[in-house]
């Protein structure tokens, strides 16, 4: 796993389930990066609580980054299926590679410099991922 205070590039760039680009950088709030993959049980049962964590604060962006998908659809159904309003993207090689992903879920926190502040991964309680993300 990455280590805290690295620095991810500024110039990720991943498409959305609407086919739009999303930056990955984080802005005047921290980001929470979550990279799942939709085959990952654990992922189905942490999800949850990311999306009651987004809904309760405005001081906090979300991003989720699909990996390890065979199919497109995977990744619509987990989004429908858990019913997720904050951006989900498909990811890439590069985005792995770079914050070095080698588990489902991974949760990295991106400071306004887009330096990772905390991670973590497996499953996470809302709780938890909220105060990592302060």
């Amino acid at each position: 796993m990455l280590a805290s205070d690295t620095q991810v590039s500024q110039d990720i760039v991943l498409t959305s389930l609407d086919g739009d680009e999303v930056a990955i950088k984080a802005n005047e709030k921290p980001l929470v990066l979550y990279f799942f993959a939709p085959w990952c049980q654990i992922c189905h049962m942490s999800i949850g609580n990311l999306q009651s964590i987004y809904e309760k604060n405005s001081d906090i962006d979300v991003i989720a980054v699909a990996l390890d998908f065979t199919e497109q659809d995977e990744v619509l159904r987990f989004t429908k299926q858990h019913q997720l309003t904050f951006p989900v993207v498909y990811g890439n090689e590069r985005i792995k590679q770079e914050l070095m992903v080698s588990g489902y879920p991974s949760y990295y926190v991106l400071n306004e410099d887009n330096n990772v502040e905390s991670k973590s991964m497996g499953y996470s309680t809302e709780l938890g991922i909220y105060l990592r993300a302060l």
